[in-house]
C-alpha cells in the first residue's frame, strides 16, 4: 500500500491524541480576578508573612530531626517561586479582564456622551426658534404702551373737537 500523496496547497488535518480540558473561561477569570484581589491585601499580607516566620522559626527551633528545611531555606524558595509564577499571570489576567471592562463602559460613555450632546443641540436649536418666533410676539408691555398711545391720540382728538362750552364741533358741511 502506498501512502496518501502528501499535498503542500492544503493545510494538514489536526489530529489530537488526548482530549484537551473544557473549561469556561469566565469561570477561570472570575476565580482568578477574587484570587488577584485576595493577594492584593493587607490580609495576605499578614498571612503570608506569619507563614514564612513560622516556616523559618520551625526550621532555625526544632530539633534536628523535624526540620525538613536546613538553613538555606531551599524548599522555602521554591514554595515561593511557585506561588510568584502562578500569582502574576493570574494578576494579568484579572487585569485584562477589568481592562475589558473599561473599555466596554468607555463605549458606553462615549455613546451616552453623543446622545446628551444631541439632545443638547436640539434643545439649543429649539430655543433658538422659540426665541425667534416670540420676537414677532406682541409681548404685554408692547400692547400696554400701543393702548396708552392710542389713548392720548383719542384724547388729544377730543380736545381739539371741543368747542369752549364743551360740546362737540359740529361738522362743517351741515352747518
Amino acid at each position: 500500500m502506498t501512502s496518501p500523496r502528501v499535498r503542500l496547497d492544503q493545510p494538514r488535518e489536526v489530529r489530537r491524541r488526548f482530549p484537551r480540558p473544557q473549561y469556561d473561561p469566565e469561570v477561570f477569570g472570575a476565580i482568578s480576578e477574587k484570587i488577584a484581589r485576595f493577594l492584593g491585601t493587607a490580609r495576605f499580607l499578614v498571612y503570608m508573612t506569619v507563614f514564612v516566620a513560622g516556616w523559618v522559626l520551625w526550621n532555625f527551633l526544632a530539633p534536628p530531626s523535624w526540620r525538613f528545611d536546613p538553613y538555606p531555606f531551599i524548599f522555602l524558595t521554591l514554595m515561593l517561586s511557585l506561588q510568584a509564577s502562578y500569582a502574576a499571570p493570574l494578576i494579568l489576567l484579572a487585569q485584562n479582564r477589568q481592562d475589558d471592562r473599561d473599555r466596554v463602559q468607555y463605549e458606553q460613555d462615549r455613546r451616552q456622551t453623543e446622545r446628551t450632546m444631541a439632545d443638547t443641540e436640539y434643545l439649543t436649536r429649539e430655543i433658538a426658534g422659540l426665541r425667534m418666533a416670540l420676537g414677532e410676539v406682541a409681548t404685554r408691555d408692547f400692547l400696554r404702551s400701543e393702548l396708552q398711545q392710542l389713548l392720548k391720540e383719542l384724547d388729544a382728538a377730543r380736545e381739539d373737537g371741543r368747542r369752549g362750552d364743551g360740546r362737540p364741533q359740529a361738522d362743517n358741511a351741515t352747518g
